[in-house]
């Protein structure tokens, strides 16, 4: 059992309780838990390792790629500019990015990409991992891509796609990506210690990314029952087990799955939210 670090409040001593199991029955590797209640943090906990060699412990600013996590601060980012009245939520985002009316996405709505109802699910075309970390290369495809069912009739999880979708609308309203967006008006301003990628100065604090070998019949088995647009959601590109860990991830900014943080930051985000 590796010793756990931080604080927890008396009322939540079965947040900690869950933790440590996590360590004790589950096998985690390295972790950290924070919770705000009305502003002030109850829960602040970390331990175990940040690498799988366990030569690294988790700090208190272990920083760590948090996956789709990273979708609530870009939503954050189109909200910001809603509530300054520089973004309609109901106009066409045709009427911010021009080019994505094609193919019959002239009425997709703003809300429509934040709600996962726009159909563009991912693009119609197969993605190389290299041009996935080419913003403007993976934003024209989605642009020139046909909806995958009629846009605001169902919702369908746009896995990769929904960080590109509201961000280049965030960059043809503000001039910046959502990452340096992000930054100057809430991360950086607030000390929240969180960012799209993550600047190459600060990789000694970043966890290593640690995946269970998968089972591979099972995985062939849910190969064969995906749909082609959850094919084209999920698994375009497949990022695979060793891509998150490479420089080239890190540098690129994929909004809806390379956001880089500490637990205290997205419960700082979150909060704001």
């Amino acid at each position: 059992m590796p010793q756990i670090h931080g604080h927890c409040d008396d009322r939540f001593a079965g947040v900690r309780e869950a933790f440590e199991e996590n360590f004790t029955e589950r096998g985690e590797l390295g972790a950290a838990v924070t919770v705000l209640v009305d502003g002030a943090t109850v829960v602040d906990l970390w331990g175990g390792w940040a690498d799988a060699a366990r030569t690294r412990p988790w700090e208190r600013d272990t920083l760590v790629n948090v996956w789709s996590t990273g979708k609530g601060p870009t939503a954050l980012c189109a909200h910001v500019l809603a509530d300054r009245g520089l973004l309609d939520l109901d106009a066409p985002v045709a009427h911010y990015w021009p080019e994505f009316a094609a193919n019959g996405k002239e009425s997709v709505l703003v809300r429509h990409l934040l709600s996962h109802r726009s159909g563009v699910a991912g693009p119609d075309t197969p993605l190389t991992l290299e041009e996935l970390y080419d913003w403007e290369t993976v934003c024209a495809r989605l642009a020139a891509t046909a909806p995958w069912w009629e846009p605001g009739t169902r919702s369908g999880y746009h896995a990769i796609s929904y960080g590109f979708l509201v961000g280049e609308v965030v960059r043809r309203i503000t001039g910046l990506r959502p990452g340096a967006f992000l930054r100057q008006e809430i991360t950086g301003p607030l000390g929240i210690d969180f960012t799209f990628g993550l600047p190459e100065s600060e990789t000694h604090r970043l966890a290593e990314l640690v995946q269970e070998r998968p089972d591979r019949a099972a995985q062939a088995a849910l190969l064969d029952r995906m749909t082609p647009v959850a094919v084209a959601s999920l698994l375009n590109p497949p990022t695979g087990r060793a891509a998150p860990n490479t420089p080239a991830w890190r540098a690129a900014e994929i909004p809806a799955a390379n956001g880089h943080g500490t637990a205290r930051a997205v419960a700082a985000l979150y909060g704001i939210l």
